[in-house]
């Protein structure tokens, strides 16, 4: 049997943006029902392009080669990130976010080329529509109507109009492994995006 490792693609956040995401998720802990959420580190945060899952180790550098190739075409660009919201919707939180704009779309054309990328290699392709954000909190399956109704309206009331900049210069090869303290992530590979 293949070694297999957990793995994903996504952008990394500067300390600057991870700071600044922290505070605003300490704010939303005080006002959050207790124990309703379970809140992301903010060095667990990441821009997640597409979840690979079980990934055998064999695997990596092809995955790798495919990436840079799909990466070839694209310069850095800049993102701003603010405004919070909840999936599915406010009524029925089950995750909170921050939503992160790109007013060219390359980050969305990033991503589909990600997306293809993988396909090629035997990954499936992700159903759901592509909506980029940083994942703050997961609601607990635990939490009662009553509280993911609470959170739904602190998200709704909370303004969060410009949390701060994200600077896509490379995207990443993430390893994820499950602990019972949490998921730790080990950068595996940096794919550049080169200027033109």
């Amino acid at each position: 049997m293949a070694q297999e490792i957990r793995t994903f693609i996504a952008i990394e956040l500067s300390d600057l943006l991870k700071a600044r995401l922290n505070e605003l998720e300490e704010g939303l802990k005080e006002q959050a029902p207790p124990r309703a959420v379970r809140w992301v580190r903010p060095e667990g945060i990441h821009l997640t392009l597409k979840f690979l899952g079980q990934t055998p180790v064999g695997e990596i550098e092809p995955i790798v080669k495919a990436l840079a190739l799909a990466c070839a075409s694209f310069s850095p660009f800049l993102c701003t990130v603010g405004g919070l919201g909840c999936f599915p919707n406010l009524r029925r939180p089950r995750v909170i976010w921050v939503a992160v704009e790109e007013p060219t779309g390359a980050i969305s054309r990033l991503q589909e080329a990600v997306e293809r990328a993988c396909a090629e290699l035997g990954f499936g392709r992700e159903s759901r529509a592509f909506h980029p954000h940083l994942t703050l909190g997961r609601l607990r399956d635990r939490a009662s109507a009553q509280e993911r109704r609470a959170v739904g309206e602190l998200i709704q009331g909370t303004e969060a109009p410009c949390v701060g900049t994200l600077t896509a210069k490379m995207i990443s090869l993430i390893r994820s492994d499950l602990r019972p303290t949490g998921a730790v992530y080990t950068t595996l590979r940096e794919i550049e995006l080169k200027e033109g």
